[in-house]
C-alpha cells in the first residue's frame, strides 16, 4: 500500500501569495511572488504595481532554482562563487539559474511538491518573506 501526498494545490498558491504579500507590506516593501508545482509549472503569480518589472522575472528563478535543487537559495550563495560547486552549472540547463535568497522549497509529508519566489526586497528580506508563507500554508 503506497501512501499519497497531496500536491500543491492552486488554493494553497494563492495562500502562499497572500501571505508573502502581507509580510512584505508589513515590512513596507513591494514584491513579486511564484509559486510553482512539483513539474516547475507556474500555479500563482503575483507582481505588485510598485515593484519593478525585473521582480517578476526574479521571483520565477529564484522559485525555479529552488525547486530544480530542493533547498532554499539563501543556502546556495556559497556554492555559485568561482569554485563552488554550482559555479557552472547555469550553463548545464535549459533555464538559467539565479542564487540569491528568497526561493524556498515547499514540501508535504517529506516530499517536494512546488517551491515559492521572492523578488523586489534585500535578499534576506525575500527569504524571511517566502519562509513567512510557507509557515502561513502549514
Amino acid at each position: 500500500m503506497s501512501t499519497v501526498i497531496a500536491p500543491l494545490s492552486t488554493q494553497d498558491a494563492d495562500t502562499l501569495v497572500a501571505a508573502a504579500h502581507r509580510a512584505a507590506e508589513a515590512a513596507g516593501v513591494t514584491v513579486s511572488v511564484t509559486v510553482l508545482d512539483a513539474g516547475g509549472h507556474l500555479l500563482a503569480f503575483r507582481r505588485d504595481d510598485r515593484a519593478v518589472l525585473i521582480s517578476g522575472e526574479t521571483s520565477t528563478r529564484k522559485a525555479y532554482t529552488a525547486l530544480q535543487l530542493d533547498a532554499p537559495t539563501a543556502d546556495l550563495v556559497d556554492a555559485v562563487q568561482p569554485g563552488g560547486p554550482f559555479h557552472t552549472l547555469p550553463t548545464a540547463l535549459d533555464r538559467p539559474l539565479l542564487f540569491i535568497a528568497g526561493g524556498v522549497p515547499i514540501h508535504r509529508d517529506g516530499r517536494l511538491i512546488g517551491a515559492i519566489g521572492v523578488g523586489g526586497g534585500a535578499p534576506e528580506q525575500d527569504h524571511e518573506f517566502a519562509t513567512a508563507a510557507i509557515e502561513a500554508l502549514a
